[in-house]
């Protein structure tokens, strides 16, 4: 946290989390506490994060679907984000006179997958900056303020390409006279295995704040820089401790698997992505054991819950050198802080969802979320 505090700026910094990465209130809350302001997604993560004890106005919302309950949101100070068009008239007809921020899409992006790439004419992310005169046209017949600007390309980490985007999105700035703050939204990658390179703000930041010096001399406008981590705080402070259910082979010209009491309904990550995951197994006993390539599965029937694919391939399978594995050992799978609790294919095979459990900076451990019991899991479906 502290680093992302840190992130060089000209004219003042806002921190973000991005909540989508772990929603839990307890981890919420440290954010909150730590002077961290809240990126919601949706309606109802912004309406979670009041629940947890965040002052509405730290919230600002920007979501692909505008949310039902916006109008309340507001009320209560939350910010909003428009990301089209649509968004932005449909909150113009609601606040007439307000003052508002809108993404945009500046016309490229960043990812190590197409998957997580969220600019360019590819990603349905903002508003494609070829609109900006609608954008302007909009707004004026709402009498509506345009101050905020937000652009968000992925979690691409070359440096060239992240401070090229932050570029175009000054350039939009430049077009639009009242914003004062811009948001260059997330997306910061992590490197969580041998070979993946992490984003390094001491590389990035300074390009971009010269950029706003460099703005601020020309335009006269000292904007107010904001940014928005989720992976970057949360990813490797989290694992997710799995049993080695079952240990099987499919021959001699085939493959180990080592197979686990949890898998896409804790984390979905390496079936969606090909994402890459340190695995560690813990033997149960103090016994002498040598290595082994193994596949790593999950518990579901489904033969895409595999957490050993090639990177950024889910459909190609890459053994893993582990320690040699039985029945009962434990195994952690690390860098499982984001995108792994909030993001499973939660109750698939009605497998319930898992607990979450807290290490605290004293060393204690705290349950900050209870395993599903099966009667939580079918408590809304209607029978008979």
């Amino acid at each position: 946290m502290a680093r992302a505090k840190a992130f060089p700026n000209a004219f003042g910094l806002t921190v973000r989390y991005a909540m989508k990465a772990l929603p839990t209130a307890a981890v919420i809350q440290i954010m909150d506490r730590a002077g961290i302001h809240i990126d919601a997604s949706s309606g109802f993560e912004a309406a979670r994060a009041i629940r947890a004890g965040v002052a509405p106005e730290k919230i600002q919302i920007t979501a692909q679907e505008l949310p039902v309950n916006l109008q309340e949101l507001v009320a209560q100070g939350v910010l909003f984000n428009a990301c089209s068009l649509h968004q932005l008239d449909q909150y113009g007809q609601t606040f007439p006179g307000s003052e508002i921020s809108v993404r945009m899409n500046p016309g490229l992006g960043s990812g190590h997958s197409n998957r997580t790439n969220v600019g360019g004419p590819s990603a349905s992310f903002g508003i494609w900056h070829e609109h900006l005169e609608e954008v302007q046209a909009t707004a004026a017949r709402h009498n509506l303020q345009i101050t905020g600007l937000h652009t968000h390309i992925g979690s691409g980490s070359d440096p060239d390409t992240w401070v090229h985007c932050a570029n175009l999105s000054l350039g939009l700035a430049a077009r639009m006279p009242d914003v004062i703050r811009l948001s260059l939204g997330g997306g910061y990658k992590v490197a969580r295995v041998e070979g993946e390179k992490a984003t390094d703000f001491d590389v990035i930041g300074p390009p971009v704040r010269a950029a706003f010096e460099a703005f601020a001399d020309a335009h006269g406008r000292k904007l107010h820089l904001e940014v928005e981590p989720g992976t970057f705080l949360v990813a490797n402070a989290g694992a997710l401790i799995a049993d080695a259910a079952d240990v099987v082979d499919t021959g001699e010209t085939g493959y180990r698997f080592i197979k686990l009491n949890a898998g896409m309904t804790e984390i979905l990550r390496p079936s969606l992505y090909g994402a890459q995951h340190p695995i560690v197994v813990v033997p149960r006993d103090d016994s002498s054991r040598g290595t082994a390539r193994y596949l790593v599965v999950g518990h579901c029937c489904e033969s895409g819950d595999v957490l050993t694919p090639a990177p950024g391939n889910p459909e190609e399978l890459a053994p893993r050198m582990l320690c040699e594995t039985r029945i009962g050992d434990a195994v952690v799978i690390e860098g499982a802080g984001a995108y792994c609790s909030s993001m499973p294919s939660k109750n698939y095979n009605s497998f319930p969802e898992c607990a979450e459990v807290l290490l605290e900076s004293g060393g204690a451990f705290r349950q900050i979320r209870k395993r599903q019991s099966l009667d939580q899991l079918l408590e809304n479906e209607i029978a008979g």
